[in-house]
């Protein structure tokens, strides 16, 4: 999931260490949102939602849908201020490659965005299909599920979620470790390879 080039919300950034917006860059947000709310009804409905989110990244209509309904907690055919606020603070650690943090800070709303049908688990079709929120597809995700299914219940509970979380964020952070190495490495060699030449013109 990307945000097109050239939109508004590349120009909002999220708190390093807490995975939010500044108070200058939420009042941004609300009088973008207030834009789009030209029903003046303070909610976006489905049409509204779908061009918003249709224009701003590379989501297809299916998972744009999904995303509706996800955030339509109670049903109501409409989404407010707060539940824009979450999503867009998804965009945005998506765009900083920060998923893993913001899924590890805000673990219970993550969640409870997850649990689309509120039984207070994650099931393998919901975890599978919403996946793509968080940049996480295919073999991995079955992967992943499984190992933290410590229950063997084939469902996530809170706590378990709440692991994976945690190991996501240590998955991330060896992940930027090992390609610094690689960096590291390659520089050296490529320096190694001018030292040569320059000894053996």
């Amino acid at each position: 999931m990307k945000l097109k080039a050239g939109v508004v919300l590349h120009y909002l950034f999220l708190d390093n260490a807490y995975c939010l917006m500044s108070i200058k860059n939420a009042k941004i947000l609300v009088e973008y949102f207030k834009m789009l709310d030209v029903h003046n009804k303070s909610s976006l409905n489905d049409i509204q939602f779908y061009h918003f989110l249709h224009y701003t990244t590379d989501l297809s209509d299916k998972e744009i849908m999904l995303i509706f309904d996800m955030l339509d907690w109670n049903a109501s055919g409409e989404i407010g201020f707060e539940e824009f606020y979450m999503l867009v603070c998804i965009l945005l650690a998506n765009q900083n490659n920060v998923e893993k943090q913001f899924i590890s800070r805000h673990s219970r709303p993550v969640f409870e965005l997850i649990d689309m049908d509120g039984g207070h688990t994650i099931s393998p079709a919901e975890f599978q299909a919403s996946g793509f929120l968080f940049n996480l597809k295919g073999h991995a995700l079955n992967q992943i599920f499984y190992d933290f299914d410590v229950s063997g219940d084939e469902n996530l509970s809170y706590k378990e979620f709440k692991m994976f979380a945690m190991a996501c964020i240590d998955k991330q952070e060896q992940t930027k470790r090992e390609k610094k190495k690689k960096k590291e490495k390659s520089t050296l060699r490529s320096l190694g390879a001018c030292l040569v030449k320059s000894a053996n013109p």
